[in-house]
């Protein structure tokens, strides 16, 4: 096969995994007009319609959604095999692409692979934000991050992380025309700051334990936030108390610009958890990442 047809289906494989044109030129690095022509091209040599385009949208058709489900997982095979030869090298080279909660990579991911990318300059890694538990798959990542071990059977877990435990913080501002909270049913009195989670679809539950026993509270306040430093911000700013880990407000805690609230009753919750699939061939790169990741607490 001509090397410009294997670039044009590598290209079709891009626009219907992005399902947008502008997405797949950024990520191929050409222009949108370019890619359009090639795909035009494309399937014309073809005789087929690969894509359905709209004006706000582009979906394959169904001989597209057939030919995308033949060459992902070819490319994704090639791409691994050229990955695991250029690793034979003096120096270990590849990238790793890794979804995760902005906590997770300020935390445990960042941390850590910033010394491994010191070590091994020819590694590169990507981390993106994410909290919706992406399919790793699908989009083409090769590992996420979330918390627990509970991941699908195909895929493989690995402990980077200590136990989480979750506090409730607010301001000393906060409290100057409020009364702490007692118990966590209190908090339906107070203003508190949400987290939305995509995968949810609605706003993320305050858990709370004490003695064995578990309870939830679904709490109410004027801000709502994807990311929970954010959330962290707006709790130094007296808006409202914040339901967060505990090791990004610490700090905060100890030099008093936060104050803790119903102690006895904060959960402990499992640790982060790096899990990828378990059908190919772990790439040298990636090995490196895992040991540097790796929990040994």
């Amino acid at each position: 096969m001509p090397a410009e047809n294997l670039n044009d289906l590598r290209a079709f494989v891009a626009v219907a995994r992005e399902r947008s044109f502008t997405r797949a030129a950024a990520q191929l690095g050409m222009s949108r007009s370019a890619l359009s022509h090639a795909m035009t091209a494309l399937e014309a040599r073809l005789g087929v319609r690969l894509l359905t385009r709209t004006t706000r949208s582009v979906a394959t058709s169904e001989a597209g959604a057939r030919l995308l489900g033949t060459l992902a997982p070819m490319f994704n095979e090639l791409d691994a095999q050229l990955t695991s030869l250029r690793s034979l090298g003096d120096k270990p080279a590849g990238s790793v692409r890794i979804t995760a909660t902005d906590h997770a990579i300020v935390t445990v991911l960042w941390p850590r692979l910033r010394e491994l990318l010191g070590l091994y300059p020819n590694i590169q890694v990507e981390l993106s934000v994410d909290y919706g538990l992406a399919d790793i798959v699908t989009q083409h990542f090769d590992a996420g991050v979330r918390a627990g071990d509970v991941v699908a059977k195909d895929m493989i877990a690995v402990r980077i992380g200590p136990d989480l435990r979750m506090a409730v913080v607010g301001a000393p501002a906060y409290f100057i025309q409020r009364s702490p909270p007692k118990k966590p049913q209190d908090l339906t009195d107070h203003d508190c700051i949400n987290l939305r989670l995509p995968t949810l679809g609605g706003l993320y539950a305050w858990d709370f334990e004490r003695n064995g026993k578990s309870t939830v509270v679904r709490v109410h306040g004027q801000t709502v936030f994807n990311n929970t430093f954010l959330m962290r911000q707006a709790a130094l700013d007296g808006q409202g108390l914040a339901y967060l880990p505990l090791d990004i407000v610490q700090a905060d805690i100890e030099a008093g610009r936060l104050l803790p609230m119903l102690e006895n009753w904060w959960p402990r919750l499992p640790g982060h958890h790096l899990y990828y699939t378990s059908r190919r061939q772990v790439a040298p790169a990636m090995k490196l990442v895992i040991e540097a990741l790796r929990y040994r607490g």
